[in-house]
This record gives structure tokens, C-alpha cells and sequence, in this order.
């Protein structure tokens, strides 16, 4: 397929899948807090407004959960298929740790999420809240155990080389392993400000339409105070992130950063705003620079020394190309969302949050930001490894099956079809349950579906087979 080695697809179609399935576990962890604050919200204030938005964003929630559930089951069977080497390498230590993440989150997931898809009428309120609570608390730990394996493999710890496989020598030193906390809060700070920016989106989008309910006003209001909130903290979280990376896998920086020559002792080094790395000449053409601004960003310093990408073999150099253009993608988008942030702040201010039509628009196109972002940190992370699946342990061509090019090309085709069928029509079916919005019972109980009694939905399909207009209450 288009030349390329047994190698380079294995990689592709591993990256392929796992694209697919970062999205839905990163929306999955955001929404199930979000709804766990809708619930207490509502009990606590008995507004019928978080009542409703509950039930808009749990259908949402559910579908999204089981193509979460779906596409990550590929991805463990392909290191059984793809990266056979690798499981028999480093099985000691990736194997129980995704084992731990089964064992503790989805268990506890699996324990509560019917209660809380199906139980808001057959179970007290205290403990369908309980089980929202304890299925949040399952999405966290679930992206805790796996940061925690793909952190060591960023930065591998505790462990020795006998008989050519990994063996754990300290647990701790594994899960805590130099990179897990900055990668931890990095990622799950982008799980919620994505799941934010799309609350934020669907409520614009439904303000622009000229559905002006409590409930659209009240998930614009909250998304923009996450957005407000999380967006800077999440640029204090990258920097601290990146200092992690310059100490421990300067390969990584200097492919971002695009450097190839050191600067002159004491001159500092320019931040490359725009070029384009050229890995075969050995440097980054069009360069457009800032002086000083790499070495104030990276080491906090206007004289600060960096890695060039000449101080390592060729062998040994990620792709600047890629990592160079997706770093920026993702810090672009970043900025993007602390804008959003501060101009939702300034129409709060001036009273005119639920009126800017201008700002509506702006916040829709925002609304998948979040996920680019995440996939453009992904592939800066992951790229900017190689050529180390287990950085300066194992080699990503030591660890890949022997398959042939043309078997890896069948099953990547079958792939990339499938996955658009399947999970396009997912997509497409959770954008028609945004579409919706939220359903008003105007302070009443949900109907709950008994003899001559309007059914409320509890089951994702069924919600979005309905085509009954709902009912809206202006307000703020």
C-alpha cells in the first residue's frame, strides 16, 4: 500500500484505531462528571433545569460509552497481532497494568452503570447519585491505569532487562513513573475542557436556532466558566509538562521545536513559529522566528540551552516534520479556547452572554476543538517516542509482528472502512440527540410511561427515534 513497509502500517493502523477511540473515552470521562454535578445540582436545588439537562447529556453519555467500550477492545487484541515482540518484551508490566484498570474501574463501572441509565425511577435519588458518582469516579481511575502504562513507556522506571524480557523490579517506581503526573492532569484536564467546549457548542448552536430555554442558557453558563477556568490551567499544566519532557526525552523537544544547530553560547534560542522541517536536508525551511522565546518557554531562562536535533544519530530521530505541526496545532487551539474563555467572561460581564450571535458561532465552531487538540497532543506524544516504543529500551521495529506489507494493508483497508461505517454512524446519531436538546417537563416529574402515559426514553435509540417537538421555558 503506497509503498510503504509492514512497519509503517502496523504503526498507521494502530494510530488509526487508537484515534478513534481516544474520542470516546475523553468525552466519556467529561460527561460522566458533568453529569454527576447536574444530579447533585438538581437535588440540591430541585431546579428542573439540571433534571433535564441530565437526561439530554445521559443518552449522549451511554452511546458514547459503548463505542468506547467497542474500540478499545481492537486495540488489545492488536498487540497480540501487531506487536507480538512487544507483549513478549514488556507483557510483565503493560499486562498488569491494563489488568488493574478491569479489575478496579470497569468492574466498578459495570456495577453502577445500569443504575444510573435506568434506575432514576425504580432507585432512591441517593443512590442513582451514588452510582453516577461511583461511574465518574470508574472513567477516572479506567484513564489513570492506562496514562500510567503509556507514561512508562514514555519514561520506563522500576524495571530490569533478564533473559531479554522487562521484569518489574518496583511497582511504584512503574505507575509513578517520571511523566504519569504531568500526562495525568494534562489529559484529564483536556478530557473536561472537550467535553466542555462541546456542551458549550450544542447550547450555542441551540441559541442560534432560537431555542432560549433555562436549560440551553444554564450548559452555555456552565461550559464557559470550565472553559474560562480550565483553558489557562491547562497552559500551566503543558509548560510543566514540557519541562518533564526536556529532562527526560529531549529527542522529543528538539523535533518540536524544530532546531537543528546549537545557537552561540549565551544568545538563547528563537522560538520557530511557522517552517518546515526537512529531515533529509537537516533543517527546518521558512523558518519564522522569535528570539530568545525557545529558551524563555523551555528552561525559563533568555540564555537557556536546548537539544538540537543534530545532537542524536539519524537513526534516532523522531519525525520533526509531523511533531513540529501538530504541537502547534494543538498550542493554536489552546489559545483558541482561552480566547473563547475570556470573551464568554466579558459578554457575562456586559450582560450579554445569551445574545451575542457572533460569539454563538464562534463557540460552535469551537465545539470539536477540544478533540483535535487531543488528537494533536496524541500524535505529538506518541510520534515524538519514536523510534522507541519503550523509549531507549525497546525499538519500535523490534517490537512489531512479522506480517507482511500486504496482509498489514488488507487489514488496514478493512479498517478504516469499517471504522467510518460503524462509528460515523455513531457520530452522526449523537449529533442528531445534540440537535434535539434537552426536553422541558416544566418542573414535573418525567412521565414514567404507565397505561395511556407519554413514555420518557431511558434507551439512547428510542430518545432519538422520537420526533416530538419539546417544549421550551424562556429564561435565564
Amino acid at each position: 500500500m503506497f509503498g510503504l513497509t509492514a512497519l509503517e502500517l502496523a504503526r498507521i493502523q494502530f494510530g488509526f484505531t487508537i484515534s478513534f477511540h481516544i474520542i470516546f473515552p475523553a468525552i466519556t470521562i467529561g460527561l460522566a462528571s458533568y453529569l454527576a454535578v447536574l444530579e447533585g445540582c438538581w437535588l440540591k436545588t430541585r431546579r428542573a433545569f439540571y433534571r433535564d439537562l441530565y437526561h439530554f447529556w445521559l443518552k449522549i453519555f451511554a452511546v458514547n460509552f459503548g463505542m468506547g467500550v467497542v474500540s478499545g477492545l481492537v486495540m488489545s487484541y492488536q498487540f497480540g497481532t501487531n506487536w507480538s515482540y512487544f507483549s513478549t518484551f514488556a507483557g510483565s508490566v503493560t499486562g498488569p497494568l491494563l489488568a488493574y484498570e478491569v479489575l478496579t474501574a470497569f468492574f466498578l463501572e459495570a456495577g453502577f452503570l445500569g443504575v444510573m441509565l435506568f434506575g432514576w425511577s425504580r432507585v432512591g435519588p441517593g443512590l442513582h447519585f451514588f452510582s453516577t458518582i461511583m461511574v465518574a469516579v470508574g472513567t477516572l481511575i479506567s484513564m489513570t491505569w492506562i496514562i500510567s502504562s503509556n507514561s512508562w513507556m514514555q519514561t520506563p522506571q522500576g524495571h530490569a532487562i533478564i533473559d531479554g524480557r522487562i521484569v518489574p523490579q518496583d511497582w511504584l517506581a512503574i505507575i509513578f513513573n517520571p511523566s504519569f503526573p504531568y500526562r495525568l492532569a494534562h489529559m484529564g484536564v483536556a478530557a473536561f475542557l472537550a467535553t466542555a467546549l462541546m456542551v458549550g457548542a450544542s447550547g450555542a448552536w441551540h441559541l442560534l436556532k432560537g431555542n432560549d430555554s433555562r436549560a440551553v442558557r444554564k450548559m452555555l453558563s456552565m461550559a464557559m466558566w470550565m472553559a474560562l477556568i480550565v483553558a489557562p490551567l491547562q497552559a500551566v499544566i503543558g509548560d510543566l509538562h514540557g519541562l518533564n519532557t526536556l529532562k527526560h526525552q529531549p529527542a522529543k523537544i528538539a523535533a518540536i521545536e524544530g532546531h537543528w544547530e546549537k545557537s552561540p553560547p549565551g544568545e538563547g534560542v528563537p522560538l520557530i513559529l511557522f517552517g518546515l522541517p526537512d529531515m533529509e536536508r537537516e533543517e527546518t525551511r521558512y523558518a519564522v522566528e522569535i528570539p530568545k522565546l525557545g529558551s524563555l518557554i523551555l528552561t525559563h531562562s533568555l540564555t537557556g540551552e536546548l537539544p538540537v536535533l543534530k545532537d542524536f544519530a539519524k537513526e534516532d530521530r523522531p519525525n520533526s516534520t509531523v511533531v513540529f505541526w501538530s504541537f502547534r496545532t494543538m498550542v493554536g487551539l489552546g489559545l483558541l479556547m482561552i480566547l473563547l474563555g475570556l470573551w464568554s467572561a466579558w459578554l457575562r460581564w456586559r450582560g450579554r452572554l445569551y445574545t451575542s450571535r457572533g460569539f454563538f458561532r464562534f463557540a460552535v465552531a469551537m465545539g470539536p476543538a477540544g478533540i483535535l487538540a487531543i488528537l494533536a497532543g496524541w500524535y505529538t506524544t506518541e510520534i515524538g517516542r519514536q523510534p522507541w516504543v519503550v523509549y531507549g529500551v525497546m525499538r519500535t521495529a523490534d517490537a512489531v509482528s512479522k506480517h507482511d506489507a500486504i496482509q498489514m494493508s488488507v487489514t488496514l483497508a478493512l479498517f478504516v472502512v469499517v471504522y467510518f461505517v460503524v462509528f460515523g454512524a455513531g457520530t452522526a446519531f449523537v449529533l442528531r440527540l445534540i440537535g434535539k436538546g434537552p426536553s422541558s417537563f416544566e418542573g414535573a416529574q418525567p412521565p414514567l410511561g404507565g397505561p395511556g402515559e407519554e413514555r420518557q426514553q431511558m434507551r439512547p435509540l428510542s430518545a432519538a427515534a422520537d420526533a416530538t417537538p419539546s417544549t421550551h421555558t424562556t429564561g435565564s
